[in-house]
């Protein structure tokens, strides 16, 4: 197992991604501590890795407060005894012309997309520091290397991630700390199917350009997550990794 008697955090780990991050690291031999604003749904994650006899965690988390960052990452730390592994996944976005955006729309985006990875990231890099090790993995978007029509304001906030994952990568590689971010393209997630009823003509444009012809899937962004959250990586720093079907080449 790659991940036997580690420990890891996911935030966003309701559903989704985070949720197949959590259920594959889980199968790999790690202890998962889950945090979502989504208490309840956390909880059947959970317990559907317990079932399985993995074991897993809970804990109510908002990634737009660090107070309760700080709070979760306790939380968490006190019922692992440690954290080797962070993924920083929780996000949210509305698909619309940034014309009709107000700024409270763009301090929701902003405050979940790129705040949150800052506020979780805080909370758990001086543990790391003082354990001279870690790994971390923040999930940004495509959107932010390249662009996305209807997602402006959350196509800055990603690549706000992207920028500050390189930069903090290089500030913590003297304490033992690998910090990745990995770039989905259009995935099959709650996220999506919430924005397809206004903006079908939009996602059935992305489809037709990406090489491979379909949508991804979150166990295919999970397994990218979790290589570069693995020992398998461990020459692996500072890198950005599109996981997306070949809709961008960078």
């Amino acid at each position: 197992m790659r991940f036997g008697q580690e420990t890891a955090i996911v935030t966003g780990g309701a559903s989704g991604i985070g949720r197949a991050v959590a259920t594959t690291l889980a199968k790999e031999g790690a202890s998962v501590a889950i945090l979502d604003i989504n208490l309840q749904a956390a909880q059947g994650v959970a317990d559907e890795i317990s079932s399985q006899e993995g074991a897993a965690t809970a804990i109510h988390a908002d990634v737009t407060q660090p107070d309760s960052m700080k709070e979760a990452v306790l939380q968490a730390t006190a019922q692992l005894g440690h954290i080797d592994i962070l993924i920083s996944n929780a996000g949210w976005d509305e698909m619309k012309p940034f014309n009709d955006t107000d700024p409270s729309f763009w301090h929701r985006v902003v405050d979940i997309n790129y705040l949150g990875h800052l506020a979780v990231i805080k909370a758990v890099l001086p543990h790391m520091i003082e354990r001279n090790t870690g790994r971390i993995v923040t999930v940004a978007s495509d959107a932010g290397r390249v662009g996305s029509s209807g997602e402006v304001v959350y196509s800055g906030a990603k690549g706000g991630v992207i920028a500050f994952s390189k930069a903090l990568a290089r500030e913590v590689s003297r304490n033992g700390i690998r910090i990745n971010c990995v770039c989905p393209g259009l995935v099959d997630t709650p996220l999506l199917a919430s924005t397809t009823s206004d903006n079908d003509k939009i996602i059935n444009a992305i489809v037709r350009s990406i090489p491979m012809k379909r949508v991804g899937q979150p166990q295919e962004v999970a397994d990218a997550i979790c290589f570069l959250a693995s020992h398998q990586a461990e020459y692996i720093t500072g890198q950005t990794l599109s996981v997306d079907g070949g809709l961008t080449m960078l």
